[in-house]
């Protein structure tokens, strides 16, 4: 019997659509190529949700999600929804949907190709061997705890970093596991000489990495010197841990590493299958329907998609070394339009044209 799977889409807004698309043809020429299935929904997030339903997080969405056995997402936000003071914002509703979907670590690879080791502005020597893992703890923290606006004639507003054991121990077991699938080196990111809620978080991940992972190096970093250490030192790093603020900007900062935002997969997981895939770019509004887009990232994003919740490894892989072979081949989007390979033949070209040139690699 050929399996069959349900696949939810949320382009957003912005760009979310277009590299969607791209992702979307590639999912179903791997689907062709390996012999499954895959039925397609779309539905509305973010920005589009509000100006459709008033709401960023639909129920009809929310729904959808929840019975799907993957969802991809495309990029939410831009200035039409700005307003720091509105009642409803995109970010909201995709902070609610990785509630509602209860998945609690985001998992952020960070993977350079050879050829792109050019567009990033640290020396190539700092860069050669890196390959590492981001996994950020998406549901407790600073972002969910007790808060306290303003208002327009308040002086004091306040925002609480707030962690339970258990939050801490199921996201530091994803990380240990991902570890032991790596290198075995798992570095954990805190605050604990200033945070209490960091010293729980160091206190509670050493006691889950020595009861559950012996054979796990385990370190412990400031998320000051972290941030220091990841343009100084980043291939010395395998699989890195951190609370939802700290990963937050230290994925961002990792991103820089490849160059280009447009490169970067990442999956948001639960305790099953079910997962929320994204790009960790945003919405780009200023090229939203030039067609210049990268959509590699979305793609990319579209393979963890495969191995993650539909466990075809093989189906994954084979969009990656499709993606690796376009950059071999020397295709670029215009946000890489000056990193040449090591022949220097580099071919400049749009969204639609860069997902047809890794379909191909991919039929081939």
């Amino acid at each position: 019997m050929t399996p069959s799977y349900r696949i939810v889409l949320l382009p957003g807004d912005g760009i979310g659509p277009e590299v969607v698309e791209e992702a979307r043809l590639t999912l179903e020429t791997v689907a062709a190529r390996f012999g499954f299935d895959l039925q397609f929904e779309t539905h509305l997030l973010g920005g589009c949700a509000i100006e459709a339903y008033g709401t960023s997080l639909p129920e009809s969405t929310l729904a959808a999600c929840r019975r799907a056995d993957a969802v991809l997402l495309g990029a939410v936000g831009g200035p039409r929804w700005d307003n720091p003071q509105a009642p409803d914002r995109p970010e909201r509703g995709l902070l609610a949907l990785r509630k509602g979907l209860s998945l609690f670590a985001n998992l952020r690879p960070v993977r350079l190709f050879p050829e792109l080791l050019g567009a990033s502005t640290l020396k190539e020597e700092v860069l050669q061997g890196v390959d590492l893992l981001v996994v950020r703890e998406l549901t407790g923290g600073i972002y969910f705890g007790p808060r306290q606006e303003a208002g327009e004639d308040g002086h004091e507003a306040y925002d609480t970093m707030v962690y339970t054991r258990p939050e801490i121990e199921r996201v530091v077991r994803v990380a240990a596991q991902a570890a032991r699938e790596r290198r075995r080196k798992l570095t954990s990111v805190d605050k604990a000489n200033v945070l209490a809620s960091s010293r729980l978080w160091r206190r509670v991940t050493t006691e889950v990495v020595t009861r559950e992972f012996p054979d796990i190096e385990l370190e412990h970093v400031l998320v000051d010197a972290m941030a220091m250490h990841l343009i100084r030192r980043p291939a010395s790093f395998d699989v890195i841990v951190a609370e939802n603020l700290f990963g937050d900007i230290l994925t961002d900062e990792a991103a820089m590493l490849a160059g280009s935002m447009g490169m970067l997969p990442s999956a948001s997981l639960g305790e099953g299958t079910l997962g929320l895939y994204e790009p960790i770019h945003g919405s780009a509004p200023d090229i939203a329907g030039k067609g210049i887009a990268n959509p590699l990232a979305t793609i990319l994003s579209a393979a963890m998609l495969l191995r993650h919740s539909l466990g075809q490894e093989a189906a994954a892989q084979a969009i990656e070394t499709a993606v690796a072979q376009a950059l071999a081949a020397g295709y670029r989007t215009p946000d890489l339009a000056g990193v040449h390979g090591p022949d220097d033949r580099v071919e400049v070209v749009g969204t639609q044209a860069m997902g047809a040139v890794v379909r191909q690699f991919l039929s081939a």
